[in-house]
């Protein structure tokens, strides 16, 4: 199975532990051992996060605010690479046809940022449109798709399942700020929708979740299925 693993910063590399990132790198080397295909695209995180708002008090525009962004995806890209030793190809991939071109040499892909304006949650979604992958994977530190906020809404359920077109109505009607529940953005979302890619949004603290998510089909969170 062609598999692309979304990885947010935040669950990748909080506190730049090297433990942390060493574990996901077992994770996806596990999957890789199993002989599926793998592509992985990496967050920036808190770390990402500081950055730019210490760039935006300086006076930084909005563009070079995401490129700074950019920046930090690829450095925890290359803690990943570090781990995964010679199973990855050797740099963050700055293209899809990079990345694509590392899957058919049969290295492994670590994305990054690709362009301003795009988060990460859109990179893994369009990569995975553009090679044709089986199952999307969103390993976040929200554990799936809620139909309002729960952070805010005590009653807010989440969905075990959900077609396309709802996840972009979900998405849409979730304020897309900082530190908002939201486990995908509205391109992302959108993106998934035109594919019809299969899509799994999990807890991804513990990499053996995603592990688990793909062999055994067993997971906590939600799946986003292809209209018919």
């Amino acid at each position: 199975m062609k598999v692309v693993v979304s990885i947010g910063g935040s669950v990748l590399a909080p506190d730049l532990d090297a433990d942390r990132v060493a574990d996901y790198a077992d994770a996806i080397q596990s999957l890789d051992a199993q002989g599926h295909t793998l592509g992985t695209v990496v967050g920036g995180g808190p770390t990402a996060r500081d950055y730019i708002g210490s760039a935006r008090d300086l006076g930084a525009n909005e563009i070079e605010l995401d490129q700074l962004g950019i920046a930090v995806t690829r450095l925890n890209g290359r803690l990943l690479i570090a781990a995964l030793d010679d199973r990855a190809a050797p740099t963050p991939a700055e293209s899809y046809d990079e990345g694509r071109e590392a899957i058919r040499r049969g290295d492994i892909p670590v994305l990054g940022g690709i362009v301003a304006a795009q988060t990460t949650d859109a990179v893994a979604a369009a990569f995975a449109e553009y090679v044709g992958a089986d199952l999307l994977v969103y390993a976040t530190s929200v554990p799936g798709v809620y139909d309002a906020d729960p952070n805010e809404d005590d009653d807010a359920t989440r969905f075990d399942e959900l077609g396309a077109d709802e996840l972009v109505d979900v998405i849409a009607d979730i304020e897309m700020d900082a530190g908002s529940s939201a486990p995908v953005d509205l391109l992302a979302a959108k993106i998934i929708q035109r594919s019809g890619i299969r899509t799994i949004v999990l807890d991804g603290t513990d990499p053996e979740r995603v592990v688990r998510a793909v062999e055994d089909g067993e997971y906590e969170g939600s799946e986003i299925l292809p209209e018919a």
